[in-house]
């Protein structure tokens, strides 16, 4: 699922009559580097989406519209597979690759309505580096706007006020895995994060879970802030945030994403 609601760093949902969406913080670059975690926050958007339409009828018969993202082969096929059967999908529209819609014809339950449609002249496939920085102008937009009409708030948060946590540890043999783990479930592990230079210009997600004891993982997020500077001296991050002082919460979650602020 590709993310045009905000940050590109995690799937989300909007309905369209209100402006909040329903994030989850996936923290990763590609969907393919941790294909378990971003199949299980489908999973629980999904979820979170049919309990939002069983609660508004509204809502229900106004239907899901669902962006897939680009990679639709290998894994990235059957992430496409997963997320049409986690969210229950009628139609698939598959936009000029005539073998993924043979593939899905194939593959999904003939009660699922899938259409091929040529895509229009002039069209073009977007490369790689046009991705890059359709994100990039995301992130700054989530903090400026799209004009710079936004003026987000730079300030410190100390280390003991918050605590940093990583969805993900270092793959391990199985021969070095705990009696009882599989070597998969490093990947949806929740690993505390000791504040250093390593946080330089990462983006942060902050989690709505207000204890150890909720589910940080499943939890969706209320927002970013990326980290500008980091004083291990005075023990202080410095972040870009879009609202002022201080934090709404206080577990907040690392991304693989950088944002160099240049303002």
């Amino acid at each position: 699922m590709s993310n045009c609601l905000s940050i590109k760093a995690g799937p989300a949902a909007v309905i369209v009559s209100r402006n909040q969406p329903v994030i989850y913080h996936y923290g990763y670059k590609e969907p393919g580097s941790n294909v378990m975690l971003y199949n299980l926050l489908v999973t629980k958007l999904a979820q979170t989406v049919a309990e939002r339409m069983e609660a508004n009828r509204q809502n229900a018969v106004s239907g899901v519209i669902i962006n897939t993202c680009g990679w639709v082969k290998g894994q990235g096929y059957q992430m496409l597979i997963h997320a049409a059967k986690a969210f229950e999908v009628d139609l698939i529209i598959v936009l000029d690759q005539e073998r993924r819609y043979n593939e899905l014809v194939r593959d999904l339950p003939e009660t699922v309505k899938v259409v091929f449609q040529p895509k229009s002249g002039g069209v073009v496939e977007r490369s790689r580096q046009a991705r890059v920085e359709s994100r990039d102008k995301k992130i700054r937009e989530y903090f400026y706007g799209s004009a710079a009409q936004f003026y987000p708030h730079s300030f410190e948060v100390r280390f003991s006020d918050v605590k940093i946590f990583k969805i993900g540890a270092p793959a391990l043999p199985d021969s070095l895995m705990p009696l009882g783990m599989k070597a998969e479930d490093q990947l949806t592990k929740l690993v505390t994060v000791q504040p250093s230079q390593q946080l330089l210009h990462h983006l942060i997600s902050i989690s709505m879970a207000e204890s150890g004891e909720d589910d940080i993982i499943q939890t969706n997020v209320t927002g970013f802030i990326c980290v500008n500077n980091v004083d291990l001296e005075r023990q202080m991050l410095t972040v870009l945030s879009p609202q002022p002082r201080p934090l709404p919460r206080t577990r907040l979650l690392l991304s693989d994403i950088q944002y160099m602020d240049s303002h």
